[in-house]
């Protein structure tokens, strides 16, 4: 398909939603929000994220047309562990963060489940950000909610009943403790929302694996429309390539945008760069094609 060409100017054609320029700060902060996430598996990026500040690469273009930069398309970095978050926190809260952190650790999983109105674990997600604070808390909380062994009952509860620090947190323990597809509406349900921060957290690996491949396509042009960056959709380039039905909706929304006078995310480039890309089938040296 023809690619549509934009200037990769700032955003200041992103599409007006409820939140103003309030989601432009938004959109910000989720990429900060979750810092213990990002901090813990830091070491596993290593040159990946060497590669990944290479933009060099450029498109051929018209002379008049600015050539676009065109951004790296390997995945994002792998969800941290449990481990790995225990270990970050250890390292990073002060001594009296990681006393409350492992009193409460030690409270959930002595009295997990639910227990009444509201469980003790319950309380301690709410203190978590005030106690380790708001770079460490949703770390915290992925570790109290897997320490409490929360069922999709619970986490369902905490989710629809919680703040929106605790929505994410939820959303960010799906992985670990969620084997099924059984969590999909608490998925859904945010991706209905504009809140940036929720979205970030949504696109995760749970999404990445059990999100229908319409709306795992869904779930991406809601990034670019709400200006989260691609960067957090997990499994992107195994979900995108090759995807020509994704790449029409890119192109559409592509088209909306130009004809109305606004620039096209960057993002959107990236992505339809994976759709049309497609893995070689492999070569064998055999004259029929087969291995012998």
């Amino acid at each position: 398909m023809t690619r549509p060409r934009a200037t990769p100017a700032a955003r200041t054609g992103r599409t007006q939603n409820n939140q103003g320029a309030e989601g432009l700060e938004d959109a910000d902060r989720s990429t900060r929000g979750a810092e213990g996430f990002e901090d813990a598996d830091r070491s596993t990026r290593g040159a990946q994220n060497l590669k990944g500040t290479d933009r060099s690469t450029q498109d051929p273009g018209d002379a008049r047309t600015p050539t676009r930069t065109r951004l790296p398309t390997q995945d994002t970095a792998p969800t941290p562990s449990l481990a790995d978050l225990r270990r970050h926190l250890a390292s990073h809260l002060d001594p009296a963060a990681r006393t409350w952190l492992d009193h409460a650790l030690d409270e959930a999983a002595a009295h997990p489940g639910i227990h009444g109105p509201i469980s003790v674990w319950e309380l301690r997600l709410a203190e978590a950000g005030r106690r380790c604070g708001a770079a460490h808390a949703d770390a915290a909380r992925v570790l109290i909610l897997d320490a409490a062994r929360a069922g999709i009952d619970a986490l369902t509860r905490v989710y629809f009943q919680g703040t929106a620090d605790e929505r994410r947190a939820v959303l960010h323990a799906l992985p670990h403790l969620v084997s099924g597809p059984e969590a999909l509406p608490l998925v859904e349900d945010a991706l209905r929302t504009n809140d940036t921060r929720l979205l970030s957290a949504a696109v995760g690996p749970y999404a990445a694996l059990h999100l229908t491949a319409h709306a795992w396509r869904h779930a991406v042009l809601k990034c670019l429309f709400t200006g989260v960056p691609v960067d957090h959709v997990a499994d992107l380039s195994r979900r995108a390539t090759g995807d020509g039905e994704l790449a029409r909706m890119l192109g559409d929304y592509a088209a909306e945008r130009t004809a109305a006078g606004r620039t096209v995310p960057e993002d959107l480039h990236r992505v339809l760069d994976l759709t049309e890309s497609v893995t070689p089938a492999p070569v064998t040296d055999h004259p029929h094609g087969k291995e012998s």
